[in-house]
């Protein structure tokens, strides 16, 4: 099955995988919340700015692809939106990782993916990566495909084929692959966490703000 999206539609996807795992107390999630963990400053290649119309356009796409779900449960304020991704492939959390990370940023090396995949699942070791990778790749509707190695890197990139996307900022820059950014990138996971989670609970009090504020004119044009 040849499931093409846009980058957009691969940011919202990305994103709603991502946040099931790494804050499933805000899951399923609003327009708001979703819009914010879209424009991420942390944990994105590229950074986005989408408007709310933009994502909700994306959504709708989605739901046409029969990739993302609206609920619209009794006695909520505002609906909430969740992926449909595994009724069409069998991942573990793993792969699932795996497959997040290249979502939202972009082409990764094994080690790349090994760190910036720790918020959603733990890999033991580089060699657990590259099963993964190799399991993927290897599946009978391939989610991710090898690079051809780029002049400064000693490991291959790998990307998911969903969408074909641009080059990483990374890449414009052939230092961009040394040793201390992968260590300055260890130590800003644990913030990079917190500043996600952070930015999902803003998202959720603003829209309960304007629903609260709507609510409130309702009430208010009675009298």
């Amino acid at each position: 099955m040849n499931i093409e999206l846009t980058d957009v539609e691969l940011r919202v996807l990305g994103v709603l995988i991502e946040k099931e795992v790494t804050t499933p107390d805000y899951y399923p999630m609003s327009l708001n919340a979703l819009q914010a963990g879209c424009n991420q400053k942390s944990n994105r290649d590229p950074v986005m700015d989408c408007t709310e119309e933009v994502v909700m356009e994306a959504i709708d796409s989605l739901k046409e692809k029969r990739l993302a779900w609206q609920l619209s449960a009794a006695g909520a304020r505002v609906p909430k939106f969740e992926h449909n991704i595994r009724s069409f492939f069998s991942l573990d959390e793993a792969e699932t990782a795996v497959l997040c990370t290249l979502m939202l940023r972009g082409a990764q090396t094994a080690g790349e993916i090994r760190t910036r995949a720790e918020r959603m699942y733990a890999f033991k070791s580089l060699d657990e990566v590259i099963q993964k990778l190799n399991d993927l790749a290897g599946a009978e509707t391939p989610l991710v495909r090898e690079l051809p190695r780029v002049a400064g890197h000693k490991e291959n990139r790998w990307t998911q084929l969903f969408c074909e996307q641009s080059v990483p900022s990374a890449e414009i820059n052939p230092q961009a692959g040394t040793s201390s950014q992968h260590t300055s990138s260890e130590k800003k996971s644990v913030l990079e966490q917190r500043i996600d989670a952070l930015e999902q609970q803003v998202g959720e009090l603003n829209e309960e703000l304007l629903s609260l504020k709507k609510s409130f004119d309702e009430f208010r044009a009675q009298f």
